[in-house]
């Protein structure tokens, strides 16, 4: 039997760390926003956030990052965010296989790969993930919609790309294309999952309105941090954050909503 002074005994402090990369250049659509949302459901469930904003001219370090976020930009902006990147590769990579939480969205996701095409310059990537990306056209723009085995409820945002993106054969894509375009507007995928990195072309921001996706990136930080017996995270009321994905999602469903 437990005895009440040990039932009643406080939790120790958890706490997380989050490298949010290049915040002033990879911010397109509100993607800083997905950093908000990490901390509250943390602190919400008594997680301590520590966010560690990672600028132009730093030198970035992994060592006790437990999730990094790496935002997206324009081509501009995304080639300057690579080749300070590139620097860090080893490290980066170590971080990666080592089961280091990484979300990567849009500019960011394709980054991950071996290049991507920018122009007619194929532009060496950070080779943390098995993908590279082409250029096609016309550019995929309009919502989106994708079936997750990260979320129990549909992945719903916005997605606006000219890359053309091509998992490689042990990489999985993070869901189903339930309405738009996704990866390359054919193979019926959208994003990758490979380890704890997540890499989606899914804007918005993507957790505002997909509070599962932002949960499957804390619970697997939490677990690589203190353990797979952690106990699970706490549920949180997330009628209003629920209630815009389904009202989201039913109307691309129904055809309610008219792309530009």
């Amino acid at each position: 039997m437990t005895s009440s002074s040990a039932t009643n005994a406080p939790r120790p402090e958890r706490s997380l760390r989050i490298a949010h990369l290049y915040p002033e250049l990879l911010n397109l659509y509100g993607d800083s926003g997905n950093i908000l949302v990490l901390r509250k459901r943390m602190e919400w469930r008594g997680i301590r956030p520590d966010v560690y904003e990672v600028h132009v001219g730093d030198t970035p370090s992994f060592a006790g990052v437990d999730i990094a976020f790496i935002g997206g930009g324009s081509d501009r902006e995304q080639k300057i965010v690579c080749d300070f990147l590139l620097q860090q590769k080893h490290e980066l990579k170590a971080f990666v296989e080592d089961g280091g939480v990484l979300g990567a969205v849009c500019g960011g996701y394709q980054l991950l790969g071996e290049s991507y095409l920018m122009g007619d310059e194929r532009v060496p990537g950070l080779e943390l993930v098995d993908l590279y990306t082409d250029r096609g056209t016309p550019r995929i723009i309009g919502n989106i919609a994708i079936q997750s085995e990260v979320s129990p409820q549909p992945i719903v945002g916005y997605e606006n790309h000219g890359g053309r993106t091509h998992l490689g054969d042990g990489v999985q894509p993070l869901g189903k294309v339930l309405y738009g375009h996704g990866n390359d507007g054919q193979s019926g995928y959208e994003g990758c999952l490979y380890k704890n990195v997540l890499g989606t072309y899914i804007h918005g921001p993507l957790l505002p309105k997909n509070p599962g996706v932002a949960d499957w990136l804390i619970s697997r930080a939490m677990q690589r941090k203190y353990g797979q017996d952690v106990e699970p995270l706490e549920p949180l009321d997330d009628q209003e954050e629920l209630a815009a994905n389904r009202v989201m999602y039913e109307r691309l469903m129904a055809g309610e909503v008219q792309e530009g």
